[in-house]
């Protein structure tokens, strides 16, 4: 598999990822793709070859090797990080997609005209994209990490597995060839990828923490315009309701507008308080 092409598509989605996502990215190419492909694939490409049993029984060796490992680490691994790193490809399409939008936009209505502030901009339906992508590659992780956990047992390879499968002429013993190393490969790929779960998990929390706090500024800025005016009597002085800390003087009174969600009556202003509750406060 030519493992260059991948990392080559996916340097595009770099420039559009938060921090968790660059961090993501980093680990996958590093201590998953790197790993795999200098030492991991070539520690389990002689399984079979290293598998030995106490008998020359034909085909029984075979047939214990096929129920103990149904499906190869490697190949297993391999359409993980295939799988995992596919969600990515729905955000450079949205964005390709924008910007083809963009361009169709300028040529209608001119070179200046604008479509888009930003086509990578996660906001709008390309936020929701990035948010998907990321559940998506959290489920596949987690899909994986699970088939491999059934299959292999807790992730373990013992030294020695007894088979009494056909054609075997009774229970054989069957050794695995280095088990130890593949034991700890086994782990550490397990390890890095539920790194990656943790960081999909950060960046999903982050991106609803910061979807949220964009909707609540925006709704205090929504609040915030100038809704209502007040005026005193004598010198007309404009006051505005949704400053904070508002002082103004009328015949020698300098005092503090109250919070934006209070109303203020003109006795209020004249010097003669008047008690008020607002609703929902």
């Amino acid at each position: 598999m030519d493992w260059k092409t991948l990392e080559a598509l996916l340097s595009g989605v770099n420039k559009y990822s938060t921090v968790f996502g660059r961090i993501w990215l980093s680990v996958v190419f590093v201590f998953r793709v790197m790993v795999f492909v200098v030492a991991a694939e070539r520690v389990f490409s002689e399984d079979q070859k290293d598998f030995d049993c106490n008998t020359r029984q034909p085909g029984c060796a075979n047939a214990c090797y096929d129920h103990f490992f149904p499906v190869s680490h490697t190949r297993l691994w391999a359409l993980q990080l295939i799988f995992i790193t596919c969600p990515s490809f729905m955000v450079v399409m949205h964005v390709a997609y924008r910007e083809e939008r963009e361009r169709k936009y300028r040529i209608a209505h001119g070179e200046n005209a604008r479509l888009y502030d930003n086509t990578g901009q996660k906001h709008g339906g390309l936020w929701w994209t990035y948010l998907l992508s990321l559940f998506f590659k959290t489920a596949i992780e987690v899909a994986f990490l699970y088939l491999l956990h059934l299959i292999y047992n807790n992730f373990d390879l013992p030294r020695r597995v007894m088979c009494d499968l056909w054609p075997c002429p009774n229970q054989v013993d069957c050794y695995i060839g280095r088990p130890t190393e593949k034991r700890v490969f086994t782990y550490f790929m397990v390890g890095a990828s539920a790194v990656c779960i943790v960081l999909n998990v950060c960046e999903i929390f982050y991106l609803m923490a910061i979807r949220v706090h964009h909707l609540i500024s925006a709704q205090a800025e929504a609040v915030c315009q100038p809704n209502l005016t007040l005026y005193t009597l004598h010198d007309q002085k404009y006051v505005d309701t949704c400053s904070s800390n508002i002082s103004f003087q009328n015949q020698g009174i300098n005092m503090e507008l109250v919070p934006p969600f209070a109303a203020i009556t003109a006795s209020t202003l004249l010097g003669r308080p008047q008690e008020h509750h607002p609703k929902g406060v």
